[in-house]
């Protein structure tokens, strides 16, 4: 039988990677939610982050936090230049051409870091977020644990972005009826550059605060996009908090199935999870639509 201590501290490390796989998560939901559209190539601007904050390191002595407010500015405006040069043409076409369309933008991303940078696995050396905090024999790294809080505050800022603003609402409008809110006199294409700005942003803040603990590779990104699909479907479609749990359950499952039995097998575990709830509950745990 597996050790409470042990038990309780893979809880605690599945809840701290679980705030990464939400928010990366909660960025991919809102890009859908907005235009129907399946970002495939998510999780490789997740990549570009990471690579970004280690070169920053690296060439400049740039602290990841020093790196962040940067990456967050670019990040958005690189979403925004993505929906205007690669979605917005196949806004209204087939969803296999839209689905091709984001996978080859992956692609492209991948392999052009994988020509500048290969396939070598990098880290970023000590940083203000390096160190390990003892709870009660409860080991946390610094890094891992302001990467959580700043999910959680991303997503909470996010949320009440959404519900509160009038931009925020143009996006709600926008999202659930389009041809209608081109009526109420709401420039769709804005809003929709303003989604992708924000979708990506958020995988930028994820990538900054995972590169100052997480090995850095041409195929990180895709790993964590992975997750975040299973983590929209499991959430649910529509529920902004849905999603964001989802993550966390997904981080949690991973590691505490992956402790007591053999951890080679814990995305099975995962894989499982979400196939018991799609039989269930087609629309998630928590979906609205």
């Amino acid at each position: 039988m597996i050790p409470f201590g042990l038990l309780l501290q893979s809880i605690v490390s599945g809840l701290l990677l679980g705030g990464i796989y939400a928010l990366v998560a909660v960025g991919l939901s809102l890009i859908f939610g907005l235009m129907n559209i399946v970002n495939f190539a998510h999780g490789d601007f997740l990549m570009l982050a990471m690579y970004a904050t280690f070169w920053a390191y690296q060439l400049l002595g740039w602290d990841p936090l020093v790196t962040l407010p940067f990456v967050l500015l670019v990040w958005f405006f690189a979403g925004a230049a993505t929906y205007r040069t690669v979605i917005r043409p196949i806004l209204d076409a087939p969803m296999v051409a839209q689905m091709f369309s984001t996978f080859g933008l992956g692609l492209f991303l991948r392999y052009g870091a994988y020509f500048f940078w290969k396939a070598d696995v990098r880290k970023v050396g000590d940083n203000l977020l390096s160190g390990v905090l003892d709870l009660g024999n409860i080991y946390i790294t610094k890094a891992e644990l302001v990467a959580f809080f700043g999910s959680l505050g991303a997503t909470a800022l996010l949320f009440l972005f959404i519900k509160k603003t009038k931009l925020g609402k143009a996006i709600q409008a926008t999202s659930q009826n389009r041809e209608a809110a081109i009526e109420m006199g709401i420039y769709t294409d804005r809003v929709n550059a303003f989604g992708w700005g924000l979708g990506i942003l958020c995988v930028g803040l994820g990538g900054v605060l995972l590169a100052t603990y997480y090995p850095i590779h041409i195929y990180s990104g895709w790993m964590f996009s992975l997750i975040s699909y299973i983590a929209v479907a499991l959430g649910g479609f529509g529920s902004f908090w849905g999603v964001f749990i989802g993550g966390l359950m997904i981080g949690v499952i991973e590691n505490v199935l992956g402790t007591v039995f053999v951890p080679a097998f814990k995305m099975v575990f995962v894989y499982a999870t979400f196939v018991v709830v799609l039989i269930y509950k087609p629309k998630g745990l928590f979906g609205k639509f």
